[in-house]
């Protein structure tokens, strides 16, 4: 058996509407698990935000690991152990911040001891607007908002988070590419959230990086996702997968759309792509 590596982003791919794994997704990806495959979360999210859905599906028993913060982290389930992080550089954190307050954006970022759940995990700038509200919401961790920001983080952050209007985030984003992108890497996950994180740094680049290392063949990589971050991975894979709920930029990367996250696509992939074989 060739062993073949399935990576998922969470949401509008690995869970539906309510945020959940159905029944029939996670027992498709139970029994690839049980056959031999690996199993790899791919999130914009932090760390600890994935981490309801390791323990759901198990990767702690039967050896999978997380690409998080885009890419900029790579955790052993099993072992709890980094494999791989690159973060972006805390000098970076100001002028971000001064550009995000010039167009009125949301910034925000997560605190170097989120692991350890102390308060707060994701720290705001300013105000607590409606998208930093859905990212604590969403990921689980606890937020709080601070007067200075730039001061608050002393530290390397993996990303910064920028919120805007889904009309302007993608003209915000393009500027912010315009002033740095030759030192960082700027992309939208959502169409209301705006990521920074260091050069270099997407899923792809992170997935090339470790799949040799953990002796995966590029010919049996397998990435599914939906949003506008996972399209590098979807073009990068051997078989690239597309959500039918996916943004139309990702379904054309694909070379495959499965149905939507609502209707078990990921169970049609692991059908199509796996257990046919």
């Amino acid at each position: 058996m060739k062993q073949k590596l399935l990576v998922l982003d969470i949401d509008g791919t690995l869970t539906n509407s309510k945020k959940e794994i159905t029944p029939k997704t996670k027992n498709k990806i139970r029994e690839i698990l049980e056959m031999g495959h690996m199993v790899m979360i791919a999130s914009g999210r932090p760390t600890p935000g994935v981490q309801r859905y390791v323990d759901e599906l198990e990767l702690k028993k039967y050896g999978g690991y997380t690409i998080t913060f885009n890419g900029a982290r790579v955790q052993n389930c099993t072992t709890g152990q980094d494999i791989y992080e690159h973060k972006m550089k805390q000098k970076f954190v100001e002028p971000v911040y001064r550009f995000a307050k010039e167009k009125k954006m949301g910034i925000a970022t997560y605190s170097k001891d989120m692991d350890k759940g102390t308060f707060p995990q994701i720290i705001v700038a300013d105000s607590i607007g409606k998208y930093h509200q859905l990212e604590s919401d969403l990921t689980g961790l606890s937020i709080d908002s601070v007067e200075d920001f730039v001061k608050a983080i002393d530290y390397d952050p993996y990303k910064l988070l920028l919120t805007d209007d889904p009309a302007i985030s993608e003209q915000h984003m393009l500027e912010l590419r315009d002033l740095y992108g030759e030192e960082l890497n700027v992309i939208r996950s959502e169409p209301f959230f705006v990521e920074v994180m260091a050069k270099g740094i997407d899923k792809a680049t992170t997935l090339a990086k470790i799949i040799g290392p953990l002796g995966i063949e590029y010919e049996n990589t397998i990435c599914c996702g939906d949003g506008f971050n996972d399209i590098s991975m979807v073009r990068y894979a051997a078989v690239g997968v597309a959500m039918e709920n996916a943004q139309e930029a990702v379904k054309e990367a694909a070379n495959y759309i499965t149905s939507s996250n609502d209707n078990d696509g990921i169970a049609e992939v692991i059908d199509k792509f796996i257990l046919s074989e």
